[in-house]
């Protein structure tokens, strides 16, 4: 008995050793086990966030598409889907491509609305891609009608991507801040009555004889990419034009380079 008293103090010292290693040897498995647990739900948390932002896309995209369908049942003409794939890189000109071509019956100078109003009319033409000038560019020109009460004018694109200046207003036009203007059909590029852009600021000098105007485009120029192409040609007799008479912007086969849009 008197030896068991004696040797096991003995033993618990020399057991000591193996019992300090043994729990350092777990403090180092907890360790490693955290880690590894801890990047594990990083990549859970990273995932997470990549769903989050794919789905967020893909329900600005479904909005961008009901709105689209909305718009087309105000329409009075065919229209066909279409989607932007890029973008013209080069800053002077406000140009993008869609992936609709000549092979789907589009022609030069066809109308390109997004749900808010005109977009731009098709440049030119590749068999499945097509090159769109935007209503901002500085080469373009859209007759334009007061919705309130009826003026008429021209919005030119300043190369400015959200704004547009009208053309040669009297200073004695009925015209302010909030009108709407709507395109009047004439030119035959556009039909009549879709939105183009609402005045945003009306400056008048005394000395001088026209009073500058400039308006917000309608459509969202910079962020929409779900967008309808408009044929109008059989639509009626007021909006009606055949390809004979449509005098071509450009006509090309083959894209100029351009900058593609990220998913």
């Amino acid at each position: 008995m008197y030896l068991s008293l004696l040797i096991t103090p003995l033993q618990w010292l020399v057991d000591l050793p193996s019992r300090g290693a043994d729990r350092l040897s777990d403090l180092f498995v907890d360790r490693a086990t955290l880690i590894r647990d801890n990047e594990h739900l990083r990549s859970e948390a990273l995932e997470l966030h990549r769903k989050s932002q794919l789905m967020a896309a893909l329900l600005e995209e479904n909005r961008q598409l009901r709105d689209l369908l909305n718009a087309t049942e105000r329409l009075e003409a065919d229209v066909m889907a279409a989607e932007l794939i890029g973008v013209n890189p080069d800053p002077f000109l406000h140009e993008i491509i869609l992936n609709r071509g000549f092979e789907d019956g589009l022609y030069i100078g066809q109308p390109v609305i997004d749900a808010g109003g005109i977009m731009g009319q098709v440049l030119s033409l590749a068999h499945y891609t097509s090159r769109v000038m935007l209503i901002t560019d500085a080469r373009t020109a859209v007759p334009v009608e007061v919705v309130r009460n009826g003026f008429r004018s021209i919005a030119l694109g300043k190369g400015a991507l959200g704004e547009l200046e009208l053309s040669h207003v009297p200073d004695t036009a009925d015209i302010q801040e909030g009108d709407m203007l709507v395109t009047s059909g004439l030119g035959g590029r556009f039909p009549r009555g879709y939105p183009v852009a609402v005045v945003s600021e009306v400056i008048r000098d005394p000395g001088r004889p026209f009073t500058l105007v400039k308006a917000t485009p309608a459509a969202r120029l910079d962020r929409s990419r779900q967008l309808l192409l408009v044929d109008y040609r059989n639509s009626g007799p007021e909006n009606r034009i055949t390809r004979e008479r449509q005098t071509p912007v450009e006509s090309v086969t083959t894209e100029e380079p351009v900058e593609s849009v990220d998913e």
